[in-house]
């Protein structure tokens, strides 16, 4: 077989599967998600080894996550987004510390205590690190299939996450600093990149955003609005990597706040939805499965990762949803932002990369990662429709909800 064609066959196999075991999954009452990250780990290394990972599926899987924080975005309710500003940087505080402080606390009690600056406590800081990552683009999707994302909770969630993913990187920076093997940038510079990304997306948005609604006035419910918009959220998400060392997907998000005041805004999320849905997201969910492995691993690492995923989960709901009780939540609606931020994704592959890089993490702990992201993604749809199907012993505040998630 001629390999440079052999995508095409990896794309046909992994879509097939994708859509058979998420409609499958719709049918036992599991978000159709879970299947589609299950869909990769059957036929990934891990199980049938039909479909390898490469190169081309990781690109077309990053393109999947962007469009989905686009969407997500775009579905942003602004006033509701004011509300909770405060209280999310608060929730992802929390979010950050807690699992950071549990993760050292783990690493050592496996392999030893130390004093801090030493070695062994660096690299128990730099598990706490990963576990502190958090990537709500499976949460965004079990929101929105349940119709839940831009109501209170699902606001709360994903402004926290962003938040998350500011101080992370500015977490990552330190951490990564202490090793005296990484030339990484001081926290300064890290602070004025993030300051400099989030004044420059407000600036030239408000003129983006002017742009737009100029062009949505002219050529109303044509496919060049969805076009240009999708352009202006890959260059966002590429300049905010590229230059400012911030997530691609918290430039895509961003791009999405700034264009969901447009009159046009729902034609254009269901234009994105289109491409996002048919093909981009199945393969980013399912790519989440092609990378698990579970080959080399001891039994004193195999117990390591059983509980270091099972501490990451509790950091999260007691970091974030601890916070969001004491900050006037009820208690569901606290169990749902918990929940809610307990996914782990390309974050914290990311986080994981870089301790390779520095040496602070060896390739054997990899797997406990990728299982962490396993888990969390596959349970925390679940944990979150369970948490929606009993009723609201508190009335929600009102307001705009995005359609649910398709079916076929």
């Amino acid at each position: 077989m001629d390999d440079s064609i052999r995508y095409l066959l990896d794309l046909a196999i992994l879509l097939f599967a994708a859509k058979l075991f998420g409609v499958a999954g719709k049918k036992i009452g599991i978000p159709e998600v879970v299947g589609e990250i299950l869909a990769g780990l059957v036929v990934g290394s891990a199980v049938f080894g039909f479909v390898k990972e490469s190169d081309f599926l990781s690109k077309m899987s990053e393109i999947g996550v962007i469009m989905l924080m686009f969407e997500a975005g775009l579905g942003t309710n602004l006033q509701e987004l004011k509300k909770s500003g405060l209280k999310a940087t608060l929730i992802a505080c929390m979010g950050v510390l807690v699992p950071i402080a549990l993760g050292t606390l783990l690493f050592m009690s496996f392999y030893g205590f130390d004093v801090p600056g030493s070695e062994r406590f660096n690299r128990g800081l730099f598990i706490g690190t990963i576990m502190s990552a958090t990537s709500v683009s499976i949460t965004v999707a079990a929101l929105k299939e349940l119709g839940k994302l831009n109501d209170r909770v699902g606001t709360t969630i994903v402004s926290a996450a962003i938040i998350d993913d500011v101080i992370g990187i500015i977490v990552l920076t330190i951490v990564t600093g202490l090793s005296g093997s990484a030339a990484s940038e001081n926290v300064g510079n890290v602070l004025l990149k993030v300051v400099l990304f989030f004044a420059g997306a407000i600036g030239t948005g408000f003129l983006v955003y002017k742009g737009m609604a100029w062009l949505d006035r002219r050529y109303s419910h044509q496919r060049r609005i969805p076009i240009i918009s999708l352009c202006y959220c890959f260059a966002l998400a590429y300049l905010a990597e590229t230059y400012f060392g911030i997530a691609d997907i918290t430039g895509a998000y961003v791009a999405g706040v700034v264009l969901c005041n447009l009159a046009d805004r729902d034609y254009i999320e269901k234009r994105i939805d289109i491409s996002s849905y048919m093909i981009f997201a199945p393969i980013f969910f399912a790519g989440i499965g092609l990378k698990v492995s579970f080959g080399a691993m001891d039994t004193k690492l195999i117990f390591f990762s059983i509980c270091f995923v099972l501490v990451a989960l509790i950091g999260k709901v007691v970091g974030c949803g601890g916070c969001a009780r004491l900050l006037g939540f009820n208690g569901k609606d606290s169990l749902r932002i918990g929940a809610g931020m307990m996914t782990r994704g390309e974050v914290a592959l990311i986080t994981a990369q870089k301790g390779l890089g520095v040496g602070l993490l060896t390739a054997d702990f990899f797997t406990a990662v990728i299982l962490l992201i396993l888990v969390s993604s596959v349970i925390t749809p679940v944990i979150l429709k369970k948490l929606y199907s009993g009723k609201d012993p508190e009335p929600q505040a009102a307001s705009g909800v995005s359609g649910a998630g398709q079916t076929g």
